[in-house]
């Protein structure tokens, strides 16, 4: 097949094109910057420099290439913007699908997020409501909603990525967080998944039905749980606890679906992804 991955050099886009070539797929693999190109072309896939906040430019981009499959792995949060994030998803989104709508593609995998459920003990499952309260859910809705749109839309709300070119791996924002004492035992479900097994996802969700489909690893967390231990392996002083009367927040996820379908982590737990930072 021949897959437009829009997104290609970003921390999931990257760990797929090499996955796709040698599955044998023709790649084309996008990004904001010329500088970037060439890491694009040494992964055996075509570069195109695209602003997909350009409705025009990224109809042009995807009529060109043809392809039979578009991925979307598109985020902007290099400098923490979360507004401009926001954008990308509500804009950048629309612009991808009415521009993969009118070049004829059926298919379309795209990134979401595993963290937006309403609170809750019980895992999240694909059907559960989403909360409207926190900041990403406008830009996620829109997405979501735009994904539909396809013949053969399918999301992938992944968990809190972690691992090379995260904000997890030793040199990123979380980390540092954790060695100046800013992250507390608060009572806060996470549910985890590596990179790599995020990648491995969405190149498994080319043969997927349409649907939302939650990519996180066997085994939600609370802070008091994975942080203590996320701590450790950077060597970073004992997180502080949090206030007695800390409210509960978040919502542990299931991944019984991407399971169903197939899928299954090759790092199961955060506890192994840790360890491997140390």
């Amino acid at each position: 097949m021949k897959i437009f991955v829009a997104g290609a050099t970003g921390v999931v886009g990257s760990r797929m094109i090499p996955a796709l070539v040698q599955a044998g797929h023709e790649v084309v693999g996008t990004t904001r910057r010329a500088e970037r190109a060439a890491a694009v072309e040494e992964q055996k896939a075509a570069a195109v420099v695209l602003d997909v906040l350009d409705a025009d430019a990224t109809r042009a981009a995807v009529a060109e290439a043809a392809p039979d499959v578009v991925i979307h792995q598109l985020t902007d949060l290099a400098d923490r913007d979360f507004a401009a994030n926001s954008r990308l998803r509500i804009d950048g989104t629309r612009n991808l699908v009415d521009a993969a709508k009118a070049a004829g593609v059926q298919r379309m995998i795209a990134q979401s997020i595993a963290w937006l459920y309403e609170p809750g003990t019980e895992p999240a499952v694909e059907t559960d409501p989403l909360d409207p309260a926190p900041q990403p859910y406008e830009g996620i809705a829109a997405l979501e909603a735009a994904v539909a749109e396809m013949p053969r839309g399918i999301v992938l709300r992944y968990g809190a990525l972690y691992g090379p070119g995260t904000w997890y791996e030793p040199g990123g924002f979380f980390a540092e967080q954790v060695r100046e004492g800013e992250q507390k035992l608060e009572p806060v479900w996470t549910s985890f998944i590596h990179v790599d097994d995020a990648a491995a996802a969405a190149v498994a969700a080319l043969d997927w039905p349409a649907g939302t489909v939650n990519v996180v690893d066997d085994e939600p967390a609370l802070a008091q749980d994975w942080l203590p231990v996320y701590a450790a392996a950077l060597g970073a002083p004992a997180p502080r606890q949090a206030g007695r009367h800390a409210a509960g927040k978040g919502r542990p996820v299931s991944n019984a679906k991407a399971r169903d379908l197939g899928w299954k982590p090759s790092v199961p737990s955060w506890r192994e992804g840790f360890a491997a930072l140390g």
